[in-house]
């Protein structure tokens, strides 16, 4: 494993340090930027990696959904692992290979025992649970009716798991059969199950409480991953109906608006009075699906999360609750803890005072300077709010709090979307995926490369 803790302390006390015996030339200093920047990038990717090389589950070797320093957690659930999370969790896997933290034949092995795991825990007409117990791989339910499928959760690790496999598919036979065991899992989710035979996929089935919880899934928000991997199944695929008239609402998701500036590209309204959601809308399904020139007929997509991304970094600026702390160093909001629990930070009404670090980290192949002021204010400035597993989840200047607690769906999207902006990997894999390709193409869209 490369030592990045080293050139990082050095480089700093070399960029900063006031010992110099004369000014640096302005190539030297931008060298030394560069190298700053650099050093600070890997040790972000490096921390945020370990939680899920680390800090997984034993058993599963998947993410726990909480990792907490002080040792207090609700209701004891040390032990449950989130599928979500897990999905964003072995994509950091292939960024610590590339990154050079763990070699790929460590990735192998700890990638074959979570995908032997996914084949035998619960599974409800293909789909995994929100959550599971990470010993049994019993179902542990997220709440009292949530105690089934999840089909979101399960777009997310397919999404994962997909990228995974296009990184090994012209590997050795044991990297060829992981790539067998996960494309038999990719079959086995049984989208069309999940429309309850409308054009609409719903979020949740229990098998005791069926339907109940009556959630379908339609309008901007973090989902879009979901109905391109529908549309892409082999096996059990929906028609661009669902797609069309469940998740665009018959167009109605492009009813776009304009805040401080910036068109929204698409409709963010149906979830909140705020003009624009939460920046893991920008992320999650972004992991492995590539903005960059992606449209449909309902938008740019890449405009839409550069757009996102400057609308918080604008409201952060300009700080019309007056919030201690805001402003071009510190900024980004999304869901995350806050002084009251869990909460869904965003600009207007669900703004809180609460920066979430990954909000602003995880922008940064859509607002990379803006999102560079943060990471070195982090690092260099806040360093107590940084722990072993990088950044703390979130703090607040205005309420003086913080604790040193993370969670998988935060941390996740860090090392993978900073990849994104350095190199490209995990687009690159995911987007090359023909399953992919052919559902991409099956609901109408263009990208490069076509």
């Amino acid at each position: 494993m490369k030592n990045i803790l080293i050139p990082l302390l050095v480089i700093t006390i070399g960029f900063w340090g006031c010992n110099a015996p004369k000014k640096p030339s302005p190539e030297i200093a931008g060298q030394e930027e560069q190298a700053l920047e650099d050093s600070l990038l890997n040790l972000v990717q490096y921390q945020t990696f370990r939680y899920f090389w680390d800090g997984a589950e034993p058993s599963s070797g998947m993410a726990r959904e909480r990792i907490h320093l002080d040792n207090v957690y609700p209701q004891d659930d040390r032990d449950i692992v989130t599928l979500g999370g897990s999905g964003f969790g072995v994509m950091a896997i292939l960024v610590g290979v590339e990154r050079g933290f763990i070699s790929r034949e460590q990735a192998l092995l700890r990638l074959q025992q979570i995908v032997d795991y996914l084949g035998r825990a619960d599974r409800f007409r293909g789909a995994w649970p929100h959550w599971l117990d990470g010993p049994t791989g019993k179902v542990k339910p997220f709440s009292t009716k949530d105690d089934g499928g999840d089909l979101v959760e399960t777009a997310f690790m397919i999404e994962g798991l997909l990228t995974v496999a296009e990184y090994f598919k012209n590997g050795n036979e044991a990297e060829q059969k992981l790539v067998s065991d996960i494309q038999q899992l990719w079959q086995e989710v049984d989208w069309q199950w999940y429309t309850k035979g409308e054009d609409v996929l719903y979020w949740h089935w229990s098998p005791d409480y069926g339907w109940e919880m009556n959630f379908p899934v339609g309008g901007y928000n973090e989902c879009m991953i979901m109905y391109i991997l529908a549309a892409a199944s082999p096996t059990h695929g929906v028609e661009p109906a669902v797609y069309d008239k469940g998740w665009a609402l018959d167009g109605a998701i492009a009813k776009d608006t304009v805040y401080y500036g910036l068109p929204t590209v698409l409709n963010f309204y149906e979830h909140s009075d705020d003009p624009t959601g939460p920046l893991f809308w920008a992320h999650y399904s972004y992991l492995g699906l590539n903005p960059k020139g992606l449209k449909d007929k309902y938008g740019d997509y890449w405009q839409l999360n550069v757009n996102h991304a400057l609308i918080h970094y604008k409201y952060a600026v300009d700080n019309p609750k007056h919030y201690a702390g805001y402003g071009e160093k510190q900024w980004g909001f999304t869901s995350s803890y806050s002084m009251n629990g869990y909460a869904g930070h965003r600009p207007g009404e669900m703004d809180l005072g609460v920066i979430s670090p990954t909000a602003a980290l995880s922008s940064f192949p859509y607002t990379p300077k803006e999102s560079m002021q943060f990471l070195k204010y982090l690092y260099l400035v806040a360093d107590s709010l940084v722990g072993e597993y990088g950044p703390y989840d979130a703090y607040s200047q205005e309420h003086h709090w913080y604790l040193p607690r993370y969670l998988a769906i935060d941390q996740g999207p860090i090392p993978v979307m900073i990849e994104n902006y350095r190199s490209g990997l995990l687009w690159k894999l995911f987007m090359q995926n023909t399953d992919v390709q052919n559902g991409l193409a099956k609901l109408g869209f263009n990208y490069p490369g076509e």
